[in-house]
């Protein structure tokens, strides 16, 4: 659900210091990107748009489980299916990955 080395990796790239405020905006970033998509459920430019992006952003933040989630969402939506993914499995699954990020990040990195 959650790629620890790539977040360890990121962490150390950015600094302890500044990675608080990279997560802070991820997080606000994808509920953002989460309700646009259901706004836009059925647009299948908006949609491949938005799990684009989110699964970039969640590669990039380690959260591996919601990057394959959008990475099928795009593919569909690109093959004219884009209500494959729903705005709710995508919110069921940040939610999930989310929890287990601020439950287990304080023991992995405490200093």
């Amino acid at each position: 659900m959650i790629d620890w080395a790539r977040v360890a990796e990121l962490r150390e790239e950015i600094g302890a210091e500044d990675f608080g405020e990279i997560v802070d905006l991820f997080l606000t970033e994808v509920d953002g990107a989460i309700d646009l998509l259901a706004e836009n459920a059925g647009n299948r430019e908006i949609v491949a748009e938005q799990m684009h992006f989110l699964k970039g952003a969640s590669l990039n933040l380690g959260f591996s489980a919601l990057a394959g989630l959008c990475r099928d969402g795009e593919k569909a939506a690109m093959s004219g299916n884009p209500d494959l993914v729903t705005a709710d499995a995508l919110r069921e699954t940040f939610a999930a990955a989310r929890g287990v990020f601020e439950r287990d990040f304080p023991q992995r990195f405490a200093a």
